[in-house]
């Protein structure tokens, strides 16, 4: 992987997203949001459903029509999964960009630094040593997961450290060797309790779906810090496209600003896929197409990959859920088969630019 391939031209084509853009950015999550609530084996009605969602806001009373069976549905399984949705898509696609800035890179993506695999193999010794274990209302496999995503870039840091260079080469090259061990030692734990393998698998495979609102309460704080520490660093990755002796002439200290916008996205990253299992190419598909649509600069790119990668993902949940009902294929699967030949079309755009 090139670490020196710069992703646009030095001057970004716009300063700000405009009002149009980011309005398009939240009607399509509503859009996904609503059909996401109204779609699925009990069928609610459309008015039902926002007077219910409108009556459970603070001083408004509004009659429905929904069962307290409908109420459930709506309040504890649906809502908690579309919002899970959009915090995962969210959180993936911001991520996503972070990594793509920071390494000038349009290949870059959340799982770079050792996250997946740590997250592999924590959620494997949660299913090998406590299966079915619980931490309060939480239960452990996320726990443990988030953990193992924590110990991969914590590990990869120190490999990079140990290398005695810290450019962007060397830490991807130690997220690789980091990558590599955790899963390997996964493999090994696998093969010594194969009758993990079809939890293991249907977790790697990812997946939205939730019981109540626990899964939402433990990745959002985590996840939104990384949101706000990089949409604060969104000008600063501008700076850095221009290229690093540039940076650093305008007082720019890249290692801190690199520094800080890795560490928040692998944040963000690990709590995505505590909750969520392996969801990829989410953070490629929804980053790189923004910067098609809308420029370069990451002003721009930042806040609206928020908006289109939880519509992107609470959709393709949706999809997930409804193509083999009651059946539901796993997310990973639909993320897969549409980021598969987009990725193509990413590395095709690379090397033109090389």
């Amino acid at each position: 992987m090139n670490s020196n391939l710069v992703v646009g031209p030095d001057l970004p084509r716009a300063a700000r997203p405009r009002w149009g853009q980011v309005a398009a950015g939240l009607s399509v999550l509503l859009a996904a949001g609503l059909a996401g609530l109204l779609i699925g084996p009990a069928g609610l009605d459309v008015n039902d459903v926002l007077r219910a969602l409108g009556d459970g806001l603070p001083f408004l009373d509004v009659s429905h029509g929904l069962t307290e069976t409908q109420l459930d549905i709506l309040w504890q399984l649906r809502l908690p999964r579309v919002v899970l949705g959009a915090i995962v898509g969210a959180t993936l696609a911001i991520s996503g960009a972070a990594y793509q800035g920071v390494f000038r890179n349009p290949l870059a993506d959340p799982y770079l630094l050792g996250v997946a695999a740590g997250a592999g193999f924590g959620a494997t010794l949660a299913f090998v040593l406590a299966p079915g274990a619980a931490v309060g209302p939480v239960a452990l496999l996320p726990i443990a997961a988030f953990a193992g995503s924590l110990v991969g870039v914590g590990l990869t840091y120190g490999v990079g450290r140990t290398l005695g260079d810290r450019s962007n080469a060397a830490l991807i090259l130690a997220g690789v060797a980091v990558a590599s061990f955790l899963t390997a030692l996964q493999t090994f734990i696998q093969q010594r309790n194969t009758d993990t393998l079809r939890e293991v698998y249907s977790w790697i495979l990812g997946s939205i779906s939730t019981l109540g609102w626990s899964e939402v309460l433990l990745a959002l704080p985590y996840a939104g810090l990384a949101a706000i520490v990089i949409f604060l660093h969104r000008r600063l990755l501008d700076v850095l496209a221009i290229g690093e002796e540039e940076s650093r002439s305008l007082g720019v200290s890249t290692g801190r600003v690199r520094a800080t916008v890795v560490v928040a996205a692998s944040l963000g990253t690990a709590a995505a896929v505590a909750v969520s299992g392996l969801i990829g190419f989410v953070g490629i598909i929804v980053p790189h197409a923004v910067r098609l649509l809308t420029g370069w600069s990451y002003r721009v790119i930042i806040p609206l990959s928020a908006l289109f990668g939880g519509a992107f993902l609470v959709a393709a949940d949706l999809v997930a859920r409804s193509v083999m009902s009651p059946a539901e294929l796993p997310i990973g699967v639909v993320t897969a088969f549409l980021g598969a030949p987009f990725f193509a079309v990413v590395m095709r755009s690379a090397r033109r630019m090389r």
